[in-house]
């Protein structure tokens, strides 16, 4: 997604970036763990393929992710900037955190009929690559502050989502229509050609639909993460098995409350979900 490429998230004890290329050495190099790939259900990839994945993350309408770094020593005026290479210098990195989002199935037996259609889903991972920092707040701080993101940006997330299920379905064509055989004048050509490839009209009006809830995947095994998922909220379905490859499900639905109670932990520094107040070059 492009909706964060120029947003940082600050916090005490954690400081979240968009995934850039500069950050793909150091993800490449954690991706080679067998541990990290087995936790991940990740096949090995080549550092070009790895830089064409980051592009990936960065344009799929689909996808939304940060890297996860150490906080900042010392708060930035929300005039200045975050420093590329410095606050996010590889030593500095931790981890990442990702979002997809999907339509709900139409046979989700714990989802009420009514609210399948004209909602989304979004599923969450989280990775603390750096196993000399675990166990010490991060993916807590991380996954929370990122929550908090995700629902005060929803109705541009949804709309950049929307906008390209649209996109895929709206007809391209491959040569302009002969003028002349369908029998327009040059404003009309022009204007239906233009109309051809414009989003409908609606987009706007309709991006506002609802974040139906969010979810994890976790295998069965990784009881710290089913608990660190369960101490911000998530419940398991009411399947509660694992499915055919060992995972379970967790779900969270937001009460309208979430972001100000995020706002009362002592660590936030204020509402830094706003991350358009930050920049990022």
């Amino acid at each position: 997604m492009r909706v964060n490429q120029h947003h940082v998230l600050t916090t005490r004890k954690v400081l979240l970036l968009p995934y850039s290329a500069h950050h793909v050495p150091t993800y490449h190099t954690w991706m080679q763990d067998p541990e990290l790939q087995s936790a991940t259900a990740s096949e090995p990839l080549t550092l070009d393929e790895e830089y064409a994945m980051q592009v990936s993350w960065r344009e799929d309408a689909d996808k939304l992710t940060f890297i996860v770094c150490l906080p900042l020593a010392d708060p930035i005026p929300r005039q200045a900037a975050v420093q590329v290479g410095v606050h996010d210098s590889p030593e500095r990195m931790v981890g990442d955190i990702n979002l997809f989002l999907s339509q709900p199935a139409d046979d989700d037996e714990d989802d009420d009929e009514d609210c399948v259609h004209g909602s989304f889903v979004g599923e969450i991972e989280v990775m603390i690559a750096r196993k000399d920092l675990h166990r010490q707040g991060y993916g807590r701080a991380a996954l929370l502050i990122f929550m908090g993101y995700i629902i005060f940006h929803w109705p541009t997330i949804c709309l950049e989502y929307e906008t390209s299920l649209q996109q895929a379905v709206v007809p391209q064509p491959e040569d302009p229509p002969n003028q002349e055989e369908e029998g327009l004048s040059g404003d009309e050509a022009t204007g239906s050609a233009r109309n051809a490839c414009a989003l409908p009209a609606s987009t706007a009006k309709n991006s506002r639909l609802s974040l139906r809830y969010l979810r994890v995947k976790i295998h069965q095994s990784n009881i710290a993460s089913i608990k660190l998922f369960e101490s911000v909220g998530y419940k398991r379905t009411r399947a509660g098995k694992a499915n055919y490859f060992g995972e379970v499900e967790l779900r969270w639905q937001d009460d309208g409350g979430f972001l100000r109670r995020l706002k009362e932990l002592l660590w936030m520094e204020g509402d830094e979900w706003e991350a358009d107040t930050m920049s990022f070059h």
